[in-house]
């Protein structure tokens, strides 16, 4: 069954420039990725594909966490369209991913990865994680799913949440 993974950038700094765009990871944010990346290897959810947004601090998540997969990690694909995005946006996102991809990892930003997340929750899923998320999503915060669709066929409630990993 096809997995969709829904990750919270690390902790990141403020911009002394005033660009969200281009903030950074603390030093924290890093070591929070790289235990999101040591998770997925220990509970062996590995990615196929990654979609990325193009800010500085998820594109720094992506490569702290395919530090740790080595050479298990794909290439990510970054899409500007995930910068800040609501959670329709981010859905018609992953609704384009193509149906040979079995395990997908989001790496985006708050409000739009929890409300996301909470629409895709289905009544299968796992109360625990479910809520978990809903109360707080920290950075690096991480939500697996199992999808019982196609891609393009993912909506609102179409998704089981299985885990809800958080890296402290």
């Amino acid at each position: 069954m096809p997995e969709l993974l829904i990750l919270r950038h690390g902790e990141s700094g403020h911009s002394f420039s005033g660009d969200d765009h281009g903030r950074t990871l603390t030093q924290h944010g890093q070591e929070q990725a790289r235990a999101v990346g040591r998770w997925l290897l220990e509970k062996g959810h590995l990615p196929d594909n990654t979609l990325c947004s193009d800010a500085m601090r998820t594109r720094q998540t992506c490569i702290w966490v395919n530090h740790e997969l080595g050479d298990k990690a794909p290439t990510p694909y970054l899409d500007q369209r995930l910068y800040l995005a609501e959670p329709r946006s981010m859905l018609s996102i992953i609704n384009e991913v193509p149906e040979t991809v079995q395990s997908l990892l989001v790496v985006a930003h708050m409000p739009g990865v929890q409300a996301l997340s909470m629409d895709l929750a289905s009544g299968k899923s796992r109360e625990d994680p479910v809520i978990q998320m809903a109360g707080s999503w920290p950075p690096a915060g991480l939500a697996r799913f199992t999808v019982g669709k196609p891609w393009a066929e993912l909506d609102g409630r179409g998704a089981e949440l299985t885990d809800f990993f958080t890296a402290g």
